[in-house]
């Protein structure tokens, strides 16, 4: 299915200038459209087809963009900070237009980050009704026990108006430092820190791991990014026109 979009709109989605300064380069015979001047801003072009050019140079388009982040700590999740480094500052300053992280992670908490243009998917990721699961390892001060276990699958009282969505911990040891993987499907502020305070233990360590079908690639170390695989963004539901 092609993505027919006006002239002006695509040339401003893509920072040419405004939709009036787009006018004002037509008027001058500056943009083709499959070699030809352009006439009117409102001329529809195929996005998957047509070839525009602006003073002679081609232009592409990318509708939406996705890229997989490896948050390290000392980052907060946002697209700008007065005073915090961001997840968008650890890509390349031409990659950035557009960009936010989908969900948060907590400043000292590292892994799996999705960053895109694409505000639908995000709701779709992010709303608590969708109940995408979202896995974390975590280090614990405490030992985990199996009432732990019985008290998330229940949902744990953290303060808020409503207990916690149950939540499936696994306990990978137990001692008196513990490591677990747990899988939530809420994004509550600080909510796996606060599910283990309402235990009375303490997550010293956090790193998640995976977020509905996306998995942090064992090669992909702190700090580095990449774009999705056709298959990732399949498995999250993008249409075929946007790969």
């Amino acid at each position: 299915m092609s993505d027919f979009l006006r002239l002006d709109k695509y040339l401003a989605d893509l920072g040419v200038g405004t939709r009036s300064q787009v006018k004002q380069m037509i008027r001058k015979n500056q943009i083709s459209v499959n070699g030809e001047a352009a006439k009117k801003p409102d001329q529809k072009i195929d996005v998957s087809q047509d070839q525009v050019a602006v003073q002679g140079k081609i232009l592409s388009y990318i509708k939406n963009k996705y890229f997989l982040l490896h948050k390290p700590s000392g980052y907060v999740s946002a697209t700008e900070d007065s005073r915090e480094k961001t997840v968008l500052s650890l890509l390349p300053e031409e990659l950035r237009k557009g960009l936010f992280p989908v969900g948060r992670l907590d400043k000292d908490t590292e892994g799996l980050l999705l960053l895109t243009n694409d505000g639908d998917l995000s709701h779709r990721l992010l709303s608590p009704k969708k109940h995408v699961d979202k896995t974390y390892y975590a280090r614990i001060q405490g030992q985990v026990s199996k009432e732990d276990q019985e008290a998330f699958a229940q949902g744990v009282d953290i303060g808020d108006e409503k207990l916690t969505l149950p939540a499936q911990l696994k306990i990978l040891s137990s001692a008196e430092k513990s490591e677990i993987l747990l899988t939530i499907q809420e994004g509550r502020f600080h909510q796996v820190k606060r599910m283990f305070e309402a235990r009375g233990k303490k997550v010293v360590y956090l790193k998640r791991i995976s977020m509905g079908p996306l998995q942090l690639p064992p090669d992909l170390n702190r700090g580095e990014f990449r774009e999705l695989t056709q298959g990732e963004k399949l498995s999250l539901g993008v249409d075929k026109e946007e790969i």
